[in-house]
């Protein structure tokens, strides 16, 4: 029986109530379970697009809280995400009409497919692109 793996990459915020609503508005994530916390902010949450996820929290200065650092606090993204989209014309365009920091504008790309890289209001770095890896000619 072949083994089934998924990655779910997960991201603190400073202001997780208001990043959850700003990913779901602009970038078209849907919530699949928010777990809040004291003083408005959130335990865990996990939100989907398509069949792909991720985790959200509120930072904090737990024993895994105190791994990672936040955009701001590391002078810049260590890391982003890249999320397959079918329609990124129009994605593209929603989420700069939601006031996505568009830092790299769509484009073809030569390996295939369009891309647009964003940062949202709390500055992780977001890539969406047209090409899909797992159906891509060699």
């Amino acid at each position: 029986m072949p083994i089934l793996s998924n990655i779910v990459p997960t991201l603190k915020y400073q202001d997780a109530p208001n990043a959850i609503e700003w990913l779901c508005t602009t970038f078209g994530f849907q919530k699949h379970l928010v777990i809040p916390g004291e003083n408005n902010t959130i335990t865990h949450a996990q939100l989907t697009f398509g069949n792909g996820m991720i985790m959200v929290g509120s930072v904090n200065k737990d024993e895994y809280g105190s791994l990672i650092k936040q955009p701001i606090d590391a002078g810049g993204n260590t890391q982003s995400a890249y999320i397959i989209v079918e329609e990124i014309d129009a994605h593209y365009a929603h989420a700069k009409a939601n006031g996505a920091d568009i830092v790299l504008d769509l484009a073809e790309q030569h390996y295939g497919g369009k891309l647009y890289s964003c940062k949202d209001p709390e500055g992780h770095l977001w890539n969406f692109g047209s090409y899909n890896p797992w159906v891509a000619s060699s």
